[in-house]
């Protein structure tokens, strides 16, 4: 088993293609915390900033055209209190990054999304993994979980990672399912979702021992 003293596991995703439910099985086989939307709560805390408005923020990015037609790469400043720009969506993920930073400098843990994989790019106990699956095989999955037809699945799959796109370019400067981006990426739907979880734990005794 890996030596290292701490790690991070960030998991990026394909809208239906488990990523989300492969961290949990992560976190649960490693015996470490799972991240999510968590990470809104922790970065009100450090913020002072009512949760509600990193949740509201999250929501309207969803149907923005800001990502589209600019760009804001994250370097880690924060906007100060008495600032008019204090609660914008700049601010909220700059938040959300440096708890991001402070739990991975912290404890081992698996963290899902927030362009996690780039907030830690510098940050060497960090195994950053992209699950994708191929199109018709989230279709059926999100006809199964949300009870859509194949046309509402398709739309949903295709509008959310369409958003997740943007949002990773403005905030990264990257092409979000770049393979570049990632250390491992994985087809769930060929490996099957414990097999994926096999490959992330022994990748990490490769990279970390």
């Amino acid at each position: 088993m890996f030596m290292s003293e701490k790690f991070v596991i960030t998991i990026a995703r394909g809208y239906g293609s488990g990523g989300r439910t492969i961290g949990k099985m992560l976190a649960e086989r490693l015996k470490v915390h799972y991240y999510d939307r968590e990470l809104m709560r922790l970065a009100s805390d450090k913020s002072g900033i009512n949760e509600e408005l990193f949740v509201r923020a999250d929501e309207m990015v969803k149907k923005s055209l800001l990502f589209r037609v600019a760009r804001k790469e994250y370097r880690g400043e924060l906007i100060p209190p008495d600032s008019d720009d204090f609660v914008s969506n700049d601010n909220l993920f700059n938040y959300q990054a440096k708890v991001i930073k402070e739990l991975a400098n912290e404890t081992s843990c698996v963290m899902v999304g927030r362009c996690a994989d780039y907030v830690l790019k510098d940050v060497d106990h960090v195994i950053k993994v992209f699950v994708h699956a191929p199109f018709d095989d989230c279709v059926k999955t999100v006809m199964g979980l949300d009870g859509l037809s194949k046309e509402e699945a398709s739309r949903k799959i295709t509008s959310i990672d369409k958003h997740r796109a943007e949002y990773y370019k403005y905030y990264t400067g990257r092409d979000w399912k770049s393979a570049e981006n990632y250390d491992l990426c994985l087809n769930s739907s060929k490996l099957g979702f414990e097999k994926c979880v096999d490959m992330v734990i022994d990748y990490m005794d490769i990279r970390l021992k």
